[in-house]
């Protein structure tokens, strides 16, 4: 059971709530948050009535968890009932703001928000993307049926350690990492009985970062990654390919931690490089910008890039991203051998093979 005052009450009133319930043998874990402060209130709560607890006058609302199978997942009618579900969002970025919007677009009950930084959270209430906002896990984790973790990778296993206290027994967590190595193991290994994590990557984004970049519409017509493994339920790992459609994603698509990993390697990890390796060209100069057209603007585009994240992505990936980089120096000598030796028809076979497998894309 969750009990949350109001913005006015006094400390000394909450003490007297919390001795009242400690001396029925109740545990209460406080929590104080950006906008509410919280009791989390642990034992059998059968026994209490939300009327007891009101007769505080510091009491707002009190609220008895609930634990919808599958985060009110209806499979039998391929849809999940949005306005059922409290969803955590860990981490208020780009992608975690723009799941936030993306939610209350769907009609999502509760919304809760976590980040260290206040300024995010601050903005997330502006917007009123969220409902209850959080810099760091407490009681009120206790009412998420579904916690998403938009945090950089290496925090991901040590955020799952931090908040397992206050999850509710039947919770999903998902993620948006790309990059898995042993992550998902890690985590899994972490969980009891009856919690699952399913891992995830929407191939959706943008080259700047914040929450003010964040918007609902970079899921549209996106790719899924679905990273399931033998410790998830059939029936998750429907709920998760269900969530990615109905956030306006394309396609889903599953496979292995080692495929996903190389995978984007080559998708995402290179053409990020050589973004980066183009901008830092010595051939760039003051007159550049007046020879730009859309090639160079496409070719270019993600090189606006966060240095913190994309350096950690490509150093968790080193070895199968290094594999890509020499594919890549291949296929630029077989170019620079055919423009020294004048080979045109070499070069139209490179091209047209190329539009080809692009043509396959779309």
């Amino acid at each position: 059971m969750i009990v949350v005052f109001k913005a006015n009450a006094k400390n000394e009133e909450k003490l007297q709530l919390k001795e009242a319930l400690e001396q029925r043998g109740f545990t209460i874990h406080a929590s104080n948050g950006v906008n509410a402060s919280l009791f989390g209130i642990v034992g059998n709560t059968s026994t209490l009535e939300p009327e007891e607890i009101y007769r505080y006058k510091c009491v707002e609302r009190v609220m008895r968890v609930q634990e919808p199978f599958l985060g009110a997942y209806r499979p039998e009618r391929g849809v999940i009932e949005w306005e059922k579900l409290s969803i955590a969002i860990i981490g208020m970025g780009l992608m975690g703001g723009s799941y936030a919007k993306v939610f209350r677009k769907l009609g999502v009950g509760q919304i809760i928000g976590v980040n260290r930084s206040p300024e995010a959270l601050l903005e997330a209430q502006r917007l009123e993307i969220i409902d209850v906002a959080m810099r760091e896990p407490g009681p009120a984790l206790k009412l998420a049926d579904v916690v998403i973790l938009a945090i950089y990778p290496e925090d991901m296993v040590g955020y799952v350690k931090k908040m397992l206290p206050f999850l509710k027994k039947k919770c999903i967590i998902t993620d948006i990492a790309g990059i898995k190595n042993n992550m998902i193991a890690e985590i899994q290994e972490l969980l009891p009985e009856g919690m699952e994590f399913i891992s995830g990557h929407p191939m959706a984004g943008r080259q700047a970062s914040g929450i003010g970049m964040s918007d609902a519409s970079i899921f549209h017509n996106a790719n899924y990654i679905i990273v399931p493994s033998e410790k998830n339920t059939p029936e998750v790992v429907s709920w998760l390919e269900t969530l990615a459609h109905s956030i306006g994603c394309r396609n889903t698509v599953r496979v292995s931690p080692e495929e996903h990993d190389r995978t984007i390697a080559y998708t995402s990890n290179l053409t990020h490089i050589t973004a980066v390796a183009i901008m830092d060209s010595a051939s760039y100069n003051e007159k550049t910008k007046y020879f730009v057209a859309g090639s160079y603007k496409d070719g270019t585009r993600v090189a606006d890039i966060n240095p913190e994240l994309w350096c950690n992505l490509f150093m968790k990936n080193k070895d199968k991203v290094a594999d890509e980089v020499e594919r890549y120096i291949e296929q630029l000598q077989l170019w620079h051998k055919a423009l020294r030796e004048g080979d045109a028809e070499t070069m139209k076979e490179l091209m047209r093979k190329a539009a080809a497998r692009r043509k396959e894309l779309y």
